[in-house]
């Protein structure tokens, strides 16, 4: 769902910086001292294993589309909506900058579609309420039913909102090859398959943290129930999970169209529908803030499109996955360092 700089007018494109920068800047505000030094190792291994889940497109059968995890509610069941919300900020930040995934004007657009509702509304409207339900009852087998409820629910709910957003953005924007209502006839039911896979995905993740390790999960009761793992334990099964998706399954991926393409483009080449038709090569708006953009995207993505620049080479994809993910730790961690930071300082200075 990484939109390009071409679907919005750059006044459109300077309201979504502006709702996702409050947003940042709130979630920055409000960490609590804990999540910024206890969870910064789950942290690193949370937002690392977003960034190479987002590698693998997965097909969506008879369509000819693909789809790929988002990752707001992985991160904001493992973080924190605050903490995840941050994370997805830096991970679709470089990816924009240094693998040229998504529009860099197009950013803000990108953080609230994909991050803003999973971290928030996936968060607070479906995870938390449902774990802290007595649905299931209060046996160990109740919580897996809750996480496998809430993040498939949350998954869905929360791509179609962000797949509605883009119709939205690309309308306000004055795109008038995309009709709204025909866009949204084909943007919603394609986000819907996409979403449920990712509900799954999301799942099963968070049933393996729930079984190792319950307590680095948000609200979830874990009672006097030990987890099978140390901390250290479950983050390096994890890690390593990210090596192996980020590193060697990412070569596996689909090569179909994502949704958001595919419904623009659609896979005419291999059999499917044209959907909206729009010529690859020309279409949406131009703007001197789309063409200045794009001129920084090409001197700083040194991975363009997880790739070798040039080169058709396998190697590139596996070294974008590997050293993209290490990028997304650290910055992650670098983030919250600096917000633990300046707070520390400000309540200095007040007394």
């Amino acid at each position: 769902m990484h939109m390009a700089d071409a679907l919005l007018a750059p006044a459109v494109a300077a309201t979504m910086y502006a709702a996702s920068g409050i947003a940042a800047g709130v979630s920055v505000k409000t960490l609590r001292k804990d999540e910024t030094t206890a969870k910064l190792p789950t942290m690193a291994v949370a937002s690392a294993l977003v960034f190479a889940g987002q590698m693998i497109n997965y097909t969506i059968p008879g369509t000819g589309s693909s789809g790929h995890l988002c990752g707001g509610m992985l991160l904001s069941a493992l973080l924190g909506p605050q903490a995840g919300f941050l994370s997805m900020v830096v991970i679709l930040a470089i990816q924009a900058l240094f693998f040229a995934d998504g529009g860099l004007l197009a950013l803000g657009a990108n953080c609230w579609n994909m991050a803003f509702y999973g971290c928030f509304v996936g968060y607070y409207l479906l995870w938390r309420p449902i774990q802290r339900s007595g649905l299931f009852g209060k046996a160990k087998a109740a919580g897996r039913g809750k996480i496998i409820l809430a993040s498939i629910l949350g998954c869905v709910l929360t791509l179609q909102l962000g797949a509605f957003s883009v119709v939205l953005e690309t309308s306000i924007s004055g795109i008038t090859e995309l009709p709204f209502a025909a866009f949204v006839a084909v943007m919603q039911p394609i986000h819907l398959a996409i979403g449920l896979v990712e509900g799954l995905i999301t799942a099963a993740v968070l049933l393996f943290v729930y079984e190792a390790r319950p307590e680095l999960l948000m609200d979830v009761q874990s009672g006097a129930e030990q987890g099978k793992c140390s901390l250290k334990t479950t983050l390096v099964v994890l890690a390593v999970v990210v090596a192996l998706v980020g590193g060697g399954l990412s070569l596996f991926a689909s090569g179909n169209p994502d949704g958001l393409e595919w419904s623009m483009f659609g896979n005419a080449e291999a059999g499917y529908s044209e959907n909206m038709g729009l010529d690859e090569e020309a279409y949406g708006v131009s703007s001197s803030a789309a063409e200045t953009a794009g001129a920084i995207q090409e001197k700083t993505a040194f991975l363009p499109d997880y790739a070798f620049s040039g080169s058709d080479s396998a190697a590139g994809t596996s070294v974008s996955g590997l050293v993209g993910s290490a990028i997304v730790a650290g910055a992650a961690v670098l983030i919250c360092l600096a917000g633990g930071f300046f707070r520390r300082k400000k309540a200095a200075a007040k007394n």
